[in-house]
């Protein structure tokens, strides 16, 4: 580049090329929460195999209340279910290549195998949460009982629709669970009657709750763009209050994280080395009103406020 006439000193945009420059590692904006793998109770399996058993509730367990003569007791015994529903885990996988060149030449200041990695761990995690909701065999959305079914009454969620849901799942509810749409128009159907639901901290961050349950968001729960509409699930969570449950196999070879493991492939001849990452999941209801649906959620509903 030609000497620029009456300079004095060294550009700013040569003496750039000698500057080391501040780096981030790469950010994923598809990275979320996943709210509902961390409030989810996770039970470990063995051979990747749940089997729920239940009692057979047609026949009725027989007893008597205060029994002061000396008449015969009842006799009577609890029957199970023949056939019960076993839940085998299913599994996410995706194999990393990493050119050999790459990872040992580029990999100051960040290792680019580990961010590699890391981004593909955070994306099968997210696949992982994706499943747990929509998969047709295990997802909650596929495991509602139809009697556990409910309708807005007017398409916005309403307070009386949430109410309605917690009829569904009165024991011991654990959660909401909405897309983030969902959430911000019960809010404003709240703030429309002026019962603005209080809020409650979690993990460090605010969710709106609705009689002292809280509101979850996920976007893994859908929104409809045909008409505007999504789903709310309202949950009892954990095996002792016989609720939801997820699922992993304990101690699995390069193990990195309840279910999740990495492990080395090795180096073909064009110098990939390539990575194998392994996510085993599954999720059960243990009994029908451990889970409710409030379908036809209109979210695009808005209000002018004078």
């Amino acid at each position: 580049m030609a000497e620029e006439v009456g300079r004095a000193s060294l550009r700013e945009e040569a003496a750039f090329q000698l500057a080391n420059v501040t780096k981030t590692p790469p950010q994923f904006g598809a990275i979320t929460p996943r709210w509902l793998v961390r409030l989810l109770d996770w039970k470990p399996l063995e051979a990747g195999t749940l089997r729920v058993n239940k009692v057979d509730e047609s026949k009725a367990i027989e007893s008597i209340c205060a029994h002061e003569d000396e008449s015969p007791v009842v006799s009577t015994y609890v029957e199970y279910l023949d056939k019960p529903r076993e839940y085998r885990l299913s599994s996410i996988n995706a194999v990393l290549n990493v050119h050999t060149r790459v990872s040992d030449l580029l990999s100051n200041p960040y290792d680019q195998v580990r961010e590699q990695l890391r981004l593909l761990v955070e994306s099968v995690k997210e696949k992982q949460e994706s499943e747990l909701i929509n998969n047709a065999e295990y997802g909650l959305l596929h495991n509602v009982a139809d009697s556990q079914k409910i309708n807005t009454r007017k398409g916005a969620p309403t307070p009386d629709d949430l109410d309605e849901l917690l009829t569904k799942v009165w024991k011991e509810p654990s959660l909401f669970l909405a897309h983030p749409r969902a959430i911000a128009a019960f809010g404003r159907e709240c703030t429309r009657r002026g019962v603005p639901p209080p809020t409650v901290t979690l993990f460090g961050s605010p969710f709106l709750t609705w009689r002292g349950v809280p509101l979850i968001p996920s976007d893994k729960i859908a929104v409809r763009s045909k008409d505007q509409t999504s789903k709310i699930l309202l949950l009892r969570v954990g095996e002792k209050k016989q609720g939801v449950v997820g699922l992993f196999q304990p101690g699995l070879p390069g193990e990195q994280s309840p279910g999740l493991s990495v492990r080395f492939m090795g180096i073909d001849e064009r110098a990939l080395a390539s990575y194998l990452v392994s996510l085993y999941c599954s999720a059960a209801v243990l009994t029908d009103d451990a889970i409710a649906l409030l379908e036809d959620v209109a979210v695009g509903q808005y209000h002018e406020y004078l």
